[in-house]
């Protein structure tokens, strides 16, 4: 789970119910190579207008690392979802 602090700082969470579906939903789309990792290649696929989702987590450590991404979400496509946490590396 994410601490306190990382609590405070990502808001809204999904979830538990929802935070294990969306853990499931990237575990299978890693399996079909259809992940991006990471903030620059989130904002790539954004920029570009290949993305339909973009999920984050809210124990990236800084956090800052992705403010810029909700923005962008809100201009082109208007789907953003923030997990509690990542709870395995992929």
């Amino acid at each position: 789970m994410a601490d306190p602090a990382s609590r405070a700082k990502a808001w809204p969470l999904a979830k538990p119910e929802l935070n294990d579906q969306i853990l499931d939903l990237v575990e299978r789309a890693s399996q079909f190579k259809q992940l991006k990792k990471g903030a620059n290649e989130a904002t790539k696929t954004l920029n570009r207008g290949i993305s339909e989702i973009i999920i984050l987590t809210a124990d990236t450590e800084p956090l800052e690392i992705l403010l810029h991404l909700p923005l962008l979400c809100e201009e082109k496509v208007g789907n953003i979802l923030i997990a509690l946490t990542h709870g395995t590396s992929l």
